[in-house]
């Protein structure tokens, strides 16, 4: 691999800290972590980019090599993936984060890292650094953090059975076990179970009534109740803290209010659907999609048909909000409250015209509109929309200039709502928009971000081979790829992130003078 060489020959010089000064507001520092290896095996990363890990085999025997530090050996670490061969940069652009093929999980917060080892043929999890008991086998991609990462839960076998371990306790056996789930707050773990010829919900390790099958169980917000749909019978049931509701042709999974005290769900008895709040039927449609509660849980809105949902069928859509209806569209996505739930939006199709509709009240008309975010406070809100071969961002209703493309995941609002970004392409270029200002042309931009109190922005972009991240306009040191999730912001100001640059990896931040 390039630069190997000269990288391990300067492995001594490892761990140094150096400055680069590349502005009067910021001083650049440079932490190197060591040379990568010529080959990576199940490449991961944390949310946030500022943690790295992949598997690395030598002389017979495997590794997790985490920011640049080698782990204990093994036999064998999960089923071992090939990432990459070329090169570190495409390993880097991969566009997922967390686990591949099952070998390397990270907690939520990045800072814990857990994984699945094999010695003398025992198999056992490894988390932070840590051997678990052994078992004969584990199940890959079972290996779950809670929320807030300080919980780990898996999947293992014995004997043709399959049981739940939680913080290294293991749970009931079963003849099979669908993915864990933890409550929001990381208090409670849940999941489905074979049971003989049944399946049941066990919350807690307490299973509860046997049914011909059971869905993913859902938790409440708060954590504090539990809902899922059965099969009894042929028929389908919503099941809320151990009590069964009304049986249906068919359900759709529940949803809790944000407090946890309401819930509701789609239901089809004969041929026609109705929303079922705390138990209570609505009026009956054709179809019923995009249920969602107000963030203070008094108001239930959807999106429902009366007609056939196809396209070019005929039938009609409407918002139903308290079961008052809306005036009728021909299509309507993306329903949702603003954040203090006093306006509801949705996008909604008048022919071939899409409109976005705030609060009641209609916007202008475009070909196509996508990503519709209000800001954190709900005052004010932005979209991404087409009009023939040119794109804009529209603020508060109000169209910012046309280009030729729009990135994904963009417009973002700052956590105070007062400022809006987002990335632009012009021709061949992408261009960052800030507050409605463009900063320079780069050959790609990603990750836009706005610091905690919003009065500064990051991303990275590329200019020829060279990966780069710029914080408000000014350019830090280039590399040959960049980790993706950052740059992250901390609240102490600093800019932090991860690249390579000839086959080593750094951990670079840009520090506030």
């Amino acid at each position: 691999m390039r630069g190997l060489k000269r990288a391990i020959s300067i492995a001594a010089a490892l761990l140094c800290l150096s400055a680069l000064c590349y502005s009067q507001e910021y001083e650049v520092q440079e932490e190197s972590l060591g040379p990568l290896h010529e080959r990576l095996w199940a490449a991961a990363w944390s949310r946030d980019g500022l943690h790295f890990a992949y598997v690395y085999t030598r002389d017979g025997k495997w590794f997790v090599v985490l920011d640049g530090r080698e782990g204990p050996e093994y036999e064998d670490i999960g089923t071992p993936f090939l990432a990459y061969t070329l090169g570190i940069r495409g390993c880097l652009a991969q566009p997922d984060f967390g686990s591949l093929e099952g070998s390397l999980t990270f907690s939520p917060g990045g800072s814990r890292i857990a994984y699945a080892a094999n010695r003398a043929g025992k198999w056992f999890v490894v988390l932070d650094g840590q051997e678990g008991q052994e078992c004969h086998d584990i199940v890959l991609h079972s290996l779950v953090f809670s929320p807030d990462g300080t919980r780990l839960a898996y999947l293992a076998w014995r004997d043709e059975e399959v049981f739940a371990v939680v913080d290294a306790q293991k749970g009931p056996e079963y003849g099979l076990i669908a993915p864990l789930v933890f409550s929001p707050d990381g208090r409670r773990v849940a999941y489905t179970a074979l049971k003989g010829d049944k399946m049941v919900a066990v919350v807690d390790d307490e299973e509860g009534p046997e049914y011909e099958g059971v869905d993913e169980p859902i938790f409440s917000p708060d954590g504090g109740r539990v809902a899922y749909a059965a099969e009894k019978g042929g028929k389908r049931l919503v099941v809320v803290d151990g009590q069964e509701g009304r049986e249906y042709r068919l359900v759709y999974p529940p949803v809790f209010s944000p407090d946890g005290r309401r819930v509701a769900y789609a239901a089809q008895k004969s041929n026609k659907w109705s929303v079922v709040v705390d138990g209570e039927e609505g009026p009956e449609y054709d179809w019923i999609e995009g249920l969602t509660f107000s963030p203070d849980g008094n108001r239930v809105a959807y999106a429902a048909v009366r007609g056939s949902p196809r396209p070019g069928i005929g039938g009609k859509w409407f918002v139903v909000v308290d079961s008052e209806e809306r005036p009728e569209c021909d299509k309507i996505d993306h329903l949702m409250f603003s954040p203090g739930g006093g306006r509801l939006a949705y996008e909604a199709r008048k022919g071939n015209k899409w409109v976005v509709v705030v609060g009641g009240e209609e916007g202008p008309e475009y070909d196509k509109v996508y990503r519709l975010v209000f800001s954190p406070d709900g005052s004010r809100e932005a979209y991404h929309a087409w009009r023939g071969q040119k794109e804009v961002v529209a603020l508060d209703g109000q169209d910012g200039p046309e280009y030729d493309g729009i990135m994904e995941g963009t417009p973002i609002f700052s956590g105070d709502g007062t400022r809006l970004a987002y990335a632009a392409r012009k021709g061949n270029k992408w261009v960052v928009v800030v507050d409605g200002q463009e900063q320079a042309e780069y050959d790609e931009v990603d990750r836009v971000v706005f610091s905690p109190d919003g009065s500064r922005v990051g991303y990275g972009a590329l200019r020829g081979s060279k990966w780069f991240v710029v914080v408000d306009g000014q350019e830090g040191p280039q590399y040959d790829s960049r980790v993706r999730g950052g740059p992250f912001f901390h609240d102490s100001g600093v800019v932090e992130y991860l690249a390579e640059r000839d086959d080593i990896l750094y951990r670079v931040k840009h520090v506030p003078k």
